[in-house]
């Protein structure tokens, strides 16, 4: 597993590591009007899955902006962030910050995508900050588990992978 720490403190990630080149992993989240989304919802596009602690901290919130901002310059790139913050809260936290090129998705039911994604955060039940960029034949091209989860993870890198997939 990724060796990951939060706020200095060593966490213990739930799940499967995910690395490049493994089949992405099905999972089921809660989209802002509460409908079940699947990674096959999604099937034969290319996606940017970013995870966050929640939306509501800084670094959570300057990154969901950023892949924001930079959804349109990736094409034809889905770019979904997960976090077990409610779908309300979500809903609330996308309207206030005017995200329209994100789809944000709650993992609080079961953390299906945490565990499924190996993200999940035993001691707080949260994820750990991570980003996932599948092609469209949901291969993984690109993981980054951020090793401190409070930080900010590679958005060149992963900008990048998203853009070269296909």
């Amino acid at each position: 597993m990724a060796t990951v720490t939060f706020k200095g403190n060593p966490i213990t990630l739930l799940g499967n590591e995910v690395k490049v080149g493994d089949k992405a992993p099905n999972f089921t989240v809660l989209a802002n009007d509460l409908s079940e989304v699947t990674l096959n919802d999604t099937k034969g596009q290319v996606r940017l899955i970013s995870s966050v602690p929640s939306l509501d901290t800084g670094v959570c919130d300057a990154e969901t902006r950023r892949f924001n901002e930079e959804a349109n310059s990736l094409g034809n790139v889905k770019i979904l962030t997960v976090s077990v913050d409610l779908p309300f809260a979500q809903k609330r936290w996308c309207a206030a910050a005017g995200i329209e090129n994100v789809q944000t998705l709650s993992d609080h039911r079961d953390l299906s995508f945490g565990e499924a994604f190996g993200v999940a955060i035993q001691e707080l039940r949260l994820l750990t900050r991570a980003v996932f960029v599948v092609d469209s034949s949901d291969t993984v091209v690109y993981v980054e588990y951020v090793s401190e989860a409070t930080n900010h993870p590679n958005y060149e890198a992963a900008l990048e992978a998203a853009r070269n997939a296909k």
